[in-house]
């Protein structure tokens, strides 16, 4: 079964508190949701038309778990969190097996 992954490519933050108090609440709820953290920001060289922005790249069991992390109650407080704070392109997609 093909593994399902988050990747978030923050393109500003315009509010860093806002920011930690989601990624208080994220973390947990990921994990709680099966998730595992394989990037969070660190060093980017972009490529073609990319943009060196902070990225994270979370991997799950599998694209409909990383869904249902995605809808869970404690992702979703975590949201409320964050609200306005970010900028960023947020996408759930499936592996290849």
């Amino acid at each position: 079964m093909p593994k399902g992954y988050w990747v978030s490519v923050y393109r500003t933050i315009s509010d860093p508190e806002k920011l930690a108090a989601y990624n208080k609440l994220a973390g947990p709820a990921v994990k709680a949701g099966g998730g595992r953290t394989l990037v969070r920001g660190g060093r980017v060289v972009a490529h073609d038309a990319g943009i060196a922005e902070r990225t994270v790249l979370v991997e799950f069991d599998s694209f409909e778990q990383a869904v249902a992390a995605h809808e869970s109650a404690a992702y979703q407080e975590a949201l409320v969190a964050l609200s306005d704070g970010v900028e960023r392109d947020f996408r759930i997609v499936e592996g290849i097996d």
